[in-house]
């Protein structure tokens, strides 16, 4: 018991009895069974021990936004992309919050950087036309609907629909 009471009066973190990995692993776990405070707990432990475990911030801030806790979100997302500037998933992750907080111009920059990190990142892109399309930027729009077609990625029927009336365009 002493020796926990001189690790707290010293501000040394507590040892743990996983790795920054199964308590990743264990974040995952919690939020497969819906238990998001849990995750949330898990992989706080995760970056605890490794404070640049990139995956731990990204998986991290999709609980915060599952449970629309949206500020938080983005700024592990952003973590996790300082961490990782090549973190694909994170900047779309973080593209999305900022979309539901209706910042669509500043979801395009996030899925853009996504797609520069992959460019056959199929979410990516269905993200981002849905951002151009309501940002009434069809040309756009239609060039991201083209780019999936050519990859290979599924576009939704009524999305095309939708931009067709919208842009006044059959393409």
């Amino acid at each position: 018991m002493w020796f926990l009471i001189i690790l707290l009066f010293l501000n040394i973190p507590p040892l743990y009895a996983q790795t920054a990995e199964e308590y990743l692993q264990d974040g995952n776990d919690s939020i497969k069974q819906g238990n998001l405070d849990g995750a949330i707990s898990e992989y706080t432990k995760a970056i605890d021990i490794n404070p640049n475990f990139a995956k731990a911030y990204n998986n991290r801030g999709v609980a915060y936004a599952q449970e629309g806790s949206l500020a938080q979100a983005i700024a592990d997302f952003t973590m996790a992309t300082a961490t990782n500037p090549n973190d694909a998933e994170a900047y779309n992750n973080r593209g999305s919050a900022y979309a539901r907080q209706n910042n669509l111009s500043q979801a395009v920059l996030d899925y853009t950087k996504a797609i520069e990190n992959n460019a056959f990142y199929v979410k990516a892109y269905v993200n981002r036309e849905l951002a151009y399309y309501k940002l009434n930027e069809y040309d756009k729009a239609w060039s991201d609907v083209h780019t999936l077609e050519a990859i290979g990625g599924k576009v939704d029927p009524d999305f095309i629909e939708g931009l067709k009336k919208a842009s006044g365009k059959d393409q």
